[in-house]
Parts: structure tokens; sequence; C-alpha cells
């Protein structure tokens, strides 16, 4: 292989790098759930179904927090008012309201690095023993879980939503129309979710990188 050759492959692997992380089938949320259930049967508790339209709305109960991580959790801990479920969680997932079903319990986590699922969720989701309760609650029948950064980078959120629901008519999508959501992705619907845990300046740079080694491959630097 030439020189040349060789450059232009290195740039190549480098600009095809960055396109691969910007469509990553790889589903942190649906990880999630898996590492939740996984804990659940351990401890004899039933497996969730994994709804997607309750995934979707975990999503947007992140995105109302507008980055603000310091709304999460302690004396200053806030959550988004009950009217903003059918007002804009729903319509913006395209889960018909009239199938909201209660919401059993939640998990939710949020600072500036991003990690694997499995430890989102021991080290930043199960914290206490509120939380321990709330994930072994025979209560839930459903979950839906997402992570998403702020504008595609930090801070970080991991949100599990929990209801009752049932799992044939909770939380339906009109037309049965999966809404894809970025940046951030949730479970149970199969999507790339490149903006949860790449941040743009990665991307970014890795594309310079391969434009970088493209031109001193022309100009023989």
């Amino acid at each position: 292989m030439s020189a040349n050759v060789a450059c232009f492959f290195v740039a190549a692997l480098s600009l095809f790098a960055s396109v691969s992380a910007a469509d990553s089938k790889n589903n942190p949320a649906d990880e999630l759930v898996s590492v939740l259930n996984t804990n659940r049967t351990a401890h004899k508790s039933s497996i969730l179904f994994d709804n997607p339209g309750l995934g979707c709305i975990a999503l947007q109960y992140i995105k109302a927090y507008q980055g603000q991580c310091g709304d999460v959790g302690g004396s200053k801990g806030k959550k988004p008012a009950d009217s903003e479920f059918t007002d804009t969680f729903a319509p913006n997932c395209n889960v018909e309201a009239s199938t909201l079903s209660p919401i059993t319990g939640r998990l939710l986590g949020c600072q500036t690095k991003y990690v694997q699922p499995n430890e989102a969720f021991s080290d930043i989701l199960i914290h206490n023993d509120k939380s321990l309760e709330i994930l072994y609650s025979k209560n839930h029948t459903e979950v839906g879980a997402a992570v998403s950064g702020s504008d595609g980078g930090s801070p970080y959120f991991w949100c599990v939503l929990f209801s009752n629901g049932k799992t044939n008519s909770s939380f339906s999508l009109s037309g049965g129309v999966v809404k894809t959501q970025h940046p951030g992705c949730y479970s149970g619907n199969n999507d790339d979710c490149s903006g949860a845990v790449v941040s743009r300046g990665v991307i970014a740079w890795t594309l310079f990188a391969g434009a970088l080694i493209a031109v001193a491959c022309v100009f023989g630097l």
C-alpha cells in the first residue's frame, strides 16, 4: 500500500468513526431497562414491560428540567407538573392522552459525566432505601427509561418511570407510530441514540481530525 493510499485510508477511517458515533444503534435506555429487570428478577420481583410510549414520556420528563441538574434531588429537588403529561409530554410523543396511566414511581439522576447504563443504575439511580423500595415495588407493571445530555452534552440525565397500566393499552401511540426524539433516547423503540451519549464537540473534533489528515495527504505534509 503506497503512502498516499495509506494516508487517505486513515483519513477515511477517522471520518467514518465520526459518522458511526453520530448514528449508533446502541441504546443505553434499553440497556438500563435490562439491568433493572435483571435486578428485579434476582429479587424475585416480576419483569416489567418496556413500554416505548412511557419511555418517550420519560425523555420528555428529562427535557422539562432544561439542563438544570441542580433541580434534581435533594432539598431543592423539583418535578414537572402533572398537567405537563397531558399538555406537553403526550403530544410530543404522539401518545394518546386518553391512554396515559398513573405513574407509580420514578428514578431520576443527573451528573456531569456520562457513565455506562449499569453504573448509572447502581451509582446514580439506586442510592438509598427509598430508591430500592421504588425499584422492587409490586405496584409496577411497566417501565420506560430515557437518557439524554443537555443539547447532546453535559450534564447527563437518567430517568426511569414506572406505571401500573395495562401493557396492551396504556401509553398507546397514535397510529402505532413511534416518534423519534433528539437529543437523547428512550427505551422500547430501537432508535439510534447518538444525542444521548456523544457530545457534538466530540463529533466535531473527530470530523476536524479526519479533514486535517486529508489535507496533509494532499500537500504531502
